[in-house]
């Protein structure tokens, strides 16, 4: 018996998608392009028309019920992670600093979760090798020069020296290495892209992200095994699904099909989304709950201050006459013939009818920087 195996396709995002290799039968017919992520090397061709997604097909499948177990571990882990440690007090959130540090953790656990979903998921393709440990990428000069002096398309092809002086460096959250056609993807996963929009950060982002491409097979080469590869891509996944710009190097979570060349990749890691989300707003919902009815001593103590904010004041005047008694009262008014008091007290403001309105005062002020008070 013959088995048949198509050829993958080939392409990239930024500057193009490039045109079928090779095909065979498969049963549905002539594969045609798709999309690829922003890159150079052998395989980076013309741009063809793309095919409805509806025609794609992968050698590889994968379906939820495969990494179920996995995945909602994987979840497990990350719900304690956010439901881990004490707040710190703050005076402005009070007893509500609890939400506010969930939302904090679930910002930050819900990347790492979406990296190890990737990688969990991406092994239903055999031909594919993904990396998250240890990948700090230098960002040598040449390549940080090249990259913002130069067009992208026109460095295809050129590799540098991961050893070259650099500036910095960069750490990818996965690098991808599909070793069937030796090509590796640079990918940054973002829960969501909303933050980047009217920032300058995601070109730069995208910058380091080209710079760190350029050395990336010299970087393989020599951590990795001598692991080679002809054709470095990259890619921000946005993991919010936004609609995706392929030609800014924007992929959105629900296209790693065709990263992965995994059929039902995205769909998994949709339905992972959807179980965390649940989890995350319970969570969210207990503590609402408890902000708002934990502390009710603290309620009532508020509602018995603006009762007495907005409680009628006690007239000054005395209707029913002087408390005092007849004595008290003519001591008080003979005060003013007792020869004995302080007669700084008769000086303290100045007479009215001595003042001189029309003379002006000199005012005096100071302008310049801030600086640090005198001592006294």
């Amino acid at each position: 018996m013959t088995t048949f195996t198509s050829q993958t396709p080939q392409g990239e995002v930024l500057r193009s998608t490039t045109k079928l290799m090779g095909s065979a039968d498969t049963g549905f017919g002539s594969l045609g392009s798709r999309p690829r992520p922003f890159g150079f090397g052998r395989n980076a061709l013309s741009a063809p028309a793309c095919e409805p997604a509806v025609l794609r097909r992968h050698p590889h499948l994968v379906r939820f019920e495969d990494v179920e177990a996995d995945l909602d571990l994987l979840i497990d882990r990350a719900i304690t992670a956010i439901t881990d440690g004490e707040p710190t007090e703050d005076e402005i959130l009070g007893h509500y600093v609890h939400i506010a540090s969930l939302v904090r953790a679930v910002s930050f656990r819900e990347g790492k979760l979406l990296e190890y979903a990737f990688e969990r998921v991406a092994r239903a393709n055999p031909n594919v090798l993904v990396l998250t440990q240890s990948l700090k990428l230098p960002l040598v000069k040449a390549a940080l020069e090249a990259v913002s002096g130069n067009n992208w398309s026109s460095l295809d092809g050129i590799k540098l020296d991961c050893e070259s002086p650099a500036k910095g460096s960069y750490t990818p959250d996965l690098i991808v290495v599909n070793r069937a056609r030796h090509t590796a993807y640079i990918l940054d996963l973002k829960r969501s892209l909303a933050s980047y929009g009217d920032t300058s950060r995601l070109e730069e982002l995208k910058t380091k992200m080209m710079a760190a491409a350029m050395v990336l097979p010299d970087w393989l080469y020599k951590t990795q095994k001598r692991m080679m590869v002809d054709t470095v891509e990259v890619a921000i996944v946005d993991g919010a699904s936004r609609p995706s710009d392929h030609a800014a190097g924007i992929w959105a979570l629900s296209e790693i099909d065709d990263l992965l060349e995994i059929d039902g990749a995205a769909a998994c890691m949709a339905e992972l989304r959807r179980r965390f989300g649940a989890r995350v707003q319970q969570l969210l919902e207990v503590e609402a709950r408890k902000a708002i009815g934990v502390d009710k001593r603290a309620v009532e103590l508020a509602a018995a201050t603006e009762a007495a904010l907005i409680a009628p004041k006690p007239s000054r005047i005395n209707l029913n006459g002087p408390s005092r008694s007849f004595e008290e009262e003519m001591a008080a008014r003979s005060f003013d013939d007792d020869p004995l008091r302080d007669p700084w007290d008769e000086e303290r403001f100045e007479r009215v009818d001595i003042m001189d309105d029309d003379e002006p005062r000199p005012v005096f002020f100071r302008v310049g920087y801030a600086r640090r008070p005198g001592a006294h």
